[in-house]
């Protein structure tokens, strides 16, 4: 039980630190970088396999999953306000956004062949957030036309000006509509769902109507331990649609490929139902 308190403590201190800095940072913008400091130990945590064994003893535990459920909201709250604060810094020429992109996007770079993007994608980012740094890897990389959608105002707005400071605005654009209002659905080839949205069911069910048949859903979500910088996401999602998880224990996130079943005309007499779902470590 001991080890229970530790792993409890450790958590808490966390949850306490961030909430602190992020306090701090509104007062001192040179706190934003004992900020990134906190996350960057945040997502080493999440990544820690010691961490990983403790959470499978005890993240059942009541203690364990309400402390778990506050840190997440304190280190998305600290994330979303330290994405804010280095847009301004871009959009006022403070920090190198070619350079930060080339610093971060490594992880996203070896996404693009693996998930099937091409320069002739049409790629739907939902919940992009203030420094898009994927959805702007996309665009650099491939030249694909990307359309980001966040319900935030400010991000969106503040998204706008870096793509335009980035020299990518006239292939990257932005919307804070909500998705049934957004024709761009229907054309996306690729939708992808950041780790930070929500309700990812619920946007999930908003797009399977009005999507390309053909279209991917790429799905970032954390479970587990991942729960504490990630909003997470049951593997089995109901409906008619063919499942890739990508699990990787390196990687903050994990990611779920969602592809609709294509329906097949048979005889009657010969109708079989077939679940499908594919599992790559």
């Amino acid at each position: 039980m001991k080890d229970k308190y530790e792993f409890l403590l450790d958590m808490k201190r966390l949850d306490f630190e961030i909430k602190e800095l992020n306090e701090y940072c509104r007062q001192c913008c040179g706190c934003y970088e004992l900020l990134q400091d906190k996350l960057d130990h945040l997502c080493q945590f999440v990544t820690c396999q010691e961490n990983m064994k403790r959470w499978c003893r005890w993240g059942s535990h009541a203690e364990i999953c309400n402390q778990s459920e506050c840190l997440r909201e304190t280190s998305v709250r600290a994330l979303c306000d330290m994405e804010k604060y280095q847009s301004n810094c871009v959009c006022n020429n403070e920090l190198d956004v070619s350079q930060y992109i080339s610093a971060l996007s490594h992880s996203v770079k070896q996404e693009l062949a693996f998930f099937g993007f091409t320069p002739a994608s049409k790629v739907l980012f939902i919940g992009s957030g203030a420094l898009p740094v994927s959805a702007l890897t996309i665009a650099k990389e491939l030249g694909a036309q990307v359309l980001c959608v966040d319900i935030d105002p400010e991000a969106v707005a503040l998204g706008k000006q870096v793509a335009k400071v980035s020299g990518l605005d006239a292939i990257v654009a932005f919307s804070g509509q909500s998705l049934k209002e957004i024709p761009f659905v229907k054309e996306a080839t690729h939708i992808v769902i950041a780790s930070l949205v929500k309700n990812k069911l619920d946007v999930i069910n908003e797009v399977k109507e009005a999507m390309n048949d053909c279209a991917k859903i790429i799905l970032r979500f954390g479970n587990g331990l991942k729960s504490i910088f990630n909003y997470p996401m049951e593997p089995n999602v109901p409906g008619d649609w063919m499942q890739t998880i990508i699990s990787q224990n390196r990687s903050i996130y994990d990611t779920m490929i969602l592809e609709k079943v294509q329906s097949v005309s048979v005889p009657l007499e010969n109708e079989v139902g077939i679940g499908i779902r594919d599992a790559v470590g």
